[in-house]
Formats: structure tokens, C-alpha cells, sequence
């Protein structure tokens, strides 16, 4: 069972936090990681920067851009996760678009990323019917691959999804791009249940979820919960302190 899919054995929910690996700077993003485990994260999706992130909102758009302006680079993020698997047992998962990936080289990559303690990839752009190279090389290092599943893929594709799904299923809980919404969206629970009839897989929801209220609501329907661009404006707004304090309103959600 990997460390991703213990999370979730308990039947505990689970919180994952998603933050821009480089904003503001990567030594700064290993202290978060920290910081966020100790505040009650269960799992890490640590994002790699990328010039054109066409499935972001402006929020995360921005980290982005500052990540790359300090110079981060897909090698340098996978140094910090090293750096924070020596001091941590926090799952991660590092969240990509492809062509970083492509780039890099998949084959150098799963062995990169295993050495250095990643769990699991999310990559934005690679549906399951094109992923046969990247799972070839990823699941002999012991890397799970997590896929994107949206509300309106037909059954047939939600399949494909679930069934080349490890670790959990990534379950966008409305479509657009990331960023903040004002109440979970009436797609998130017939997304989790059809799901659920196709895998035993652990199913998390994400998109636009960024308050308690939200998290709660999230919580009750599907195994886990992913805040990703509130937490990016949160550092974005108050880059030195109120980190635990945030993180721990939202986290506190999930067990009311």
C-alpha cells in the first residue's frame, strides 16, 4: 500500500493541500510543506510551474509566474521534495502539466521523482488512453498516477479514468479552471457516486473548494478534499505567519 493510499484506509477524510513549488522561492516551499503537515495535511500536491497553465485560474497562474521568475525548475522541485521526504513522511504528489514532464524525460523522471520520495504524479493534460508510456515507467518505481475525472465524461471515460487511477481519483468538482467559488457545486456528489460505482479507488474533490463550508460539504460526499487556490492566496496575501491557524479552519471542516 503506498503512502498516498494509507491516507485513506482508516476512513479517515482526507485534506490535501496544493501549493506552487517555487513560490516565492523552493527552501521557502520546503518550510511550508512542513508547516502544512504539522497543521493537519494529509497529503502534499506539489505543483511544478509551467509557462502556460491553461487548466489554472489567475490565482495559481501567478504563483507560477513568480516560481518561474525565482528560477525554478522541474529538477529543482524534485530536489525539494527530497529535502522534505528526509524531514517528513507527508505524501506527495507532484502535480504537473505534460510537457515539463516530456522535457525531463519520463523514464529519468520515475526515477527521480521514486528516489527522491514522491508518492504520486497528477498530470493536468494526460488523459488515461495516452498514459501507457508514463504508467510503464511509473509503476514499476512505485509511483501512483492520479487522472482527472470531470462531470461530464460519459461513464466509458470516467471508467478509463478509474481504472487507471492509483493512490486516489482526482474528481473535478465543477468545469472551468481552478480558482474560488462561493458554494460547492451541485456536480461534485453524482461525480463522487459514479465514481464509486466503478472503483473501490478512494475518489478526493477538488476545484473551487476554499472555504470551511465548503470543505464540510465536500467531506460528506466524497474520501477526500483538495484546497488548492485558496491556500495559494492565503500564502500569496500573508507569506509570513496565519499559515497553521488557516489551514487548521478549513482541516477542522472535515471532522464536524
Amino acid at each position: 500500500m503506498s503512502r498516498i493510499h494509507s491516507r485513506f484506509a482508516d476512513g479517515r477524510k482526507a485534506f490535501i493541500a496544493f501549493i506552487t513549488a517555487g513560490d516565492p522561492s523552493l527552501d521557502r516551499t520546503v518550510e511550508l510543506a512542513l508547516e502544512l503537515h504539522r497543521a493537519g495535511v494529509d497529503v502534499l500536491e506539489l505543483g511544478v510551474p509551467f509557462s502556460d497553465p491553461l487548466a489554472d485560474g489567475p490565482v495559481i497562474q501567478r504563483s507560477s509566474e513568480r516560481a518561474l521568475r525565482a528560477g525554478t525548475t522541474l529538477a529543482g522541485v524534485l530536489d525539494a521534495a527530497r529535502q522534505i521526504r528526509a524531514r517528513s513522511v507527508l505524501p506527495i504528489v507532484l502535480f504537473s502539466y505534460l510537457n515539463p514532464l516530456l522535457r525531463y524525460g519520463l523514464e529519468r523522471l520515475a526515477s527521480d521523482a521514486s528516489s527522491a520520495g514522491v508518492d504520486g504524479v497528477l498530470v493536468t493534460d494526460l488523459p488515461p488512453e495516452e498514459a501507457q508510456e508514463w504508467l510503464g515507467v511509473a509503476r514499476p518505481k512505485g509511483l501512483d498516477t492520479i487522472f482527472l475525472a470531470s462531470p461530464t465524461s460519459p461513464d466509458e471515460r470516467l471508467g478509463q479514468v478509474a481504472g487507471a487511477s492509483r493512490g486516489f481519483v482526482y474528481a473535478i468538482s465543477r468545469t472551468g479552471v481552478t480558482g474560488e467559488r462561493e458554494a460547492l457545486s451541485s456536480d461534485a456528489a453524482p461525480l463522487v457516486a459514479r465514481l464509486r460505482a466503478l472503483t473501490p479507488v478512494p475518489v478526493a474533490l477538488g476545484f473551487g473548494i476554499s472555504t470551511p463550508e465548503q470543505v464540510g460539504a465536500a467531506g460528506a460526499v466524497a474520501d477526500g478534499v483538495v484546497v488548492g487556490s485558496a491556500l495559494v492566496r492565503f500564502l500569496e496575501e500573508h507569506p509570513a505567519s496565519g499559515l497553521p491557524a488557516f489551514v487548521g479552519r478549513l482541516r477542522s471542516a472535515l471532522e464536524d
